[in-house]
């Protein structure tokens, strides 16, 4: 069993890229876009009705400052989390079809040698 073209070319990408995006840092930086798309529409929702509909807010809460704050916290904390874990999850994805691969070569190698 050879490894096809896109296989070798994702085990030079992993080489090169694993040492990068194993940093705690690097992976909360990667998947921040991903986390704020997330939590964006939550944000905006709440401001709309914090704005719009301002005397609703009022009944419904009546420590408007703090709880938008809390809100604010909430999201920031929800914002990193799924930032880091989502990043997290696709690190081991790579690195799992990455060892997969070399047994896989490492198999070819050890045939074509007996042979």
């Amino acid at each position: 069993m050879m490894l096809s073209e896109k296989e070798k070319e994702f085990i030079n990408y992993w080489e090169k890229e694993r040492e990068k995006q194993s940093s705690v840092r690097a992976r909360l930086i990667a998947g921040l876009p991903m986390a704020v798309l997330f939590c964006a529409p939550i944000l905006l929702f709440i401001t709309a009705v914090y704005l719009f509909l301002p005397e609703w807010y009022t009944k419904v809460s009546s420590n408007i400052g703090g709880s938008m704050w809390a809100i604010v916290m909430a999201l920031v904390i929800c914002v990193l989390f799924i930032s880091y874990f989502r990043m997290q999850f696709k690190w081991e994805s790579n690195e799992q079809y990455y060892r997969e691969l070399k047994n896989k070569e490492g198999r070819a190698d050890s045939i074509t040698n007996t042979n």
